[in-house]
């Protein structure tokens, strides 16, 4: 897993203008989703074009919330990156300018529907009765990218676990515009992973500062294990 601290001047800042320095101390599983991100072969195996290697370590993290939210009524959503020779056309910047012509290949061949490196890595726990959503772009919530906010909507879920790959692409275009959709947002901070700890952090650092929360998977957990305490008491 990637080192993370939430940096002590921002930490300070935050608490000084919202007063407490985790703003999330509780939420409700059954309006909560884990949304796990491009979680796939190609970004998880090892050897693939993409493989990003603390992708493999996170993978116990993302099961074992996945297993406390289902557990407490929540859902499990698993987030798939489809950039086919369609997308490649339509988002030609991304595709042309920011690959050479062998790197946009090698992500077309490998994240196209159908692929080996399209589908889910094998040692992640998904179950039956969780939800798959299909992206085209970095954020799966920006216009047309796919149809996680209906989904969403229609499941009741206004708060939202960040987890995935890669933190500071996908992961972060995510979370950011999940917030601005008025979702609760909390990015995992075990739960993700980058291809350097320099990214990770950084990345993490500036949702915190504005966008998110930032919660480890053992606070998760707890706040989690609360909640069902609560309601088994009852």
């Amino acid at each position: 897993m990637h080192p993370f601290d939430i940096w002590p001047h921002l930490a300070e800042g935050v608490v000084a203008r919202r007063g407490r320095k985790h703003i999330f101390d509780q939420f409700e599983p059954a309006r909560t989703a884990l949304v796990v991100v491009d979680m796939q072969n190609f970004f998880c195996e090892e050897g693939q074009k993409g493989a990003v290697a603390v992708a493999r370590d996170i993978v116990p993290k993302i099961n074992r919330i996945a297993g406390a939210l289902r557990a407490n009524g929540g859902i499990v959503v698993w987030v798939q990156s489809n950039l086919d020779e369609a997308v490649a056309r339509d988002w030609s910047t991304f595709f042309n300018c920011f690959n050479t012509p062998e790197g946009a290949a090698s992500i077309v061949e490998g994240l196209t529907r159908g692929s080996h490196g399209y589908d889910l890595y094998p040692p992640l726990d998904d179950q039956p009765g969780d939800t798959y959503v299909e992206k085209n772009r970095f954020s799966a919530f920006i216009q047309g990218s796919s149809n996680l906010h209906e989904v969403l909507q229609a499941k009741g879920i206004d708060t939202l676990l960040i987890t995935g790959t890669v933190t500071n692409v996908c992961c972060e275009s995510t979370a950011r515009d999940a917030a601005m959709l008025n979702y609760k947002t909390i990015m995992v901070s075990d739960g993700n992973a980058a291809s350097t700890d320099e990214s990770h952090s950084a990345s993490l650092n500036n949702l915190f500062g504005g966008f998110c929360d930032v919660l480890t998977t053992d606070q998760v957990g707890a706040r989690l294990d609360a909640v069902g305490s609560a309601q088994a008491a009852e």
